[in-house]
C-alpha cells in the first residue's frame, strides 16, 4: 500500500503542459455526448473564413482540425498553455494571442467569419463584436454542475460556488436576440477511472472542480475509490455539457 501512496504523490506532482490528457487516457473513459463537438467544428473552417478559437489551451485541438494558416487566430488565458502553446501556432502560421478578460478581446470588429470555444468563458458581447454579421459561434461549454456530487460526497471536497444556473438556458438566454440559435443541447455524461492515480493527475489539473484537493488531505476517500476499483474496475464521475451553435443577425 505504501507503494500505491507514492506513486499517487508522484502523479500528483507530475508537470501537465498544454491541455493533452493522452497519458492518462488509457484508465479514463468519458460517456459519448449525443453532438459531436469535433465534426461540427471541422465542418465550419473552409477556406478563406477567418475563424478564431477561444481558449486554445496547447493548440492541440485545433491543429487536428487542420485549419487554414493565416486565416486561423487563437486566444488563450492561462500563462503557460500560451507559452507552450505559442511557438507551435505560429509555425503552423496561427496567430496566438493572449487575454486576461473576456470582454476585452484584442480583435476590430466584424473580423471574424466563425468563433469555436469549448470550454472556455466568454462575454456574448464581445463575441457579438468581432463577429461578422452571418458569421457562426459554436460553444461547447462545461455547465454548473459538473462533477459536484462526486466532489462533495466522495471525496467530500467543497467545490467553488456551484452555479446552477451555469446551464443551457441562462447561456442561450445571454446571448438575446442579436443571435439566432441554430443548435442546443445538454448533456450529463459519465466519466469512468479505472485507476486512482490517473485521477490524482486528473484532480490536479483541473483545480477549480476540486479545490484544495491532495493525496495528503484526501487519503482515506482515495483508499475507498482504489477499494471501488478493485471490486468493480472503475468509479464514476457525473459531468455537465452544454453546446450552442448559433448564427449573428
Amino acid at each position: 500500500m505504501n507503494e500505491l501512496i507514492k506513486y499517487w504523490k508522484q502523479e500528483e506532482a507530475r508537470v501537465f503542459e498544454g491541455w493533452d490528457f493522452s497519458s492518462i487516457e488509457t484508465y479514463m473513459t468519458e460517456e459519448k455526448l449525443p453532438w459531436d463537438y469535433d465534426t461540427l467544428a471541422r465542418s465550419l473552417i473552409k477556406k478563406n473564413l477567418k475563424v478564431l478559437d477561444m481558449g486554445t489551451g496547447g493548440g492541440e485541438f485545433l491543429l487536428s482540425l487542420h485549419p487554414f494558416s493565416k486565416m486561423t487566430f487563437a486566444t488563450e488565458k492561462y500563462k503557460p498553455n500560451f507559452e507552450y502553446a505559442k511557438n507551435i501556432l505560429d509555425e503552423e502560421g496561427i496567430c496566438l494571442k493572449y487575454v486576461e478578460e473576456d470582454s476585452n478581446l484584442p480583435f476590430e470588429s466584424y473580423f471574424f467569419d466563425v468563433i469555436l470555444n469549448r470550454h472556455e468563458s466568454f462575454d456574448p458581447k464581445e463575441v457579438y463584436r468581432i463577429l461578422k454579421p452571418g458569421g457562426v459561434f459554436l460553444t461547447q461549454q462545461v455547465g454548473g454542475m459538473n462533477t459536484v456530487e462526486f466532489a462533495t460526497e466522495l471525496l467530500g471536497v467543497k467545490p467553488a460556488v456551484i452555479d446552477t444556473s451555469r446551464g443551457l438556458e441562462s447561456v442561450v438566454k445571454s446571448l438575446g436576440n442579436k443571435f439566432e440559435v441554430l443548435k442546443q443541447a445538454e448533456a450529463f455524461p459519465k466519466l469512468r477511472f479505472s485507476e486512482v492515480g490517473a485521477f490524482v493527475y486528473f484532480a490536479k489539473i483541473i483545480e477549480w472542480e476540486f479545490p484544495e484537493f491532495s493525496v495528503e488531505k484526501h487519503l482515506d476517500a482515495l483508499m475507498a475509490l482504489q477499494e471501488k476499483i478493485e471490486a468493480k474496475g472503475f468509479f464514476e464521475l457525473i459531468e455537465h455539457r452544454f453546446l450552442i451553435k448559433a448564427i449573428k443577425k
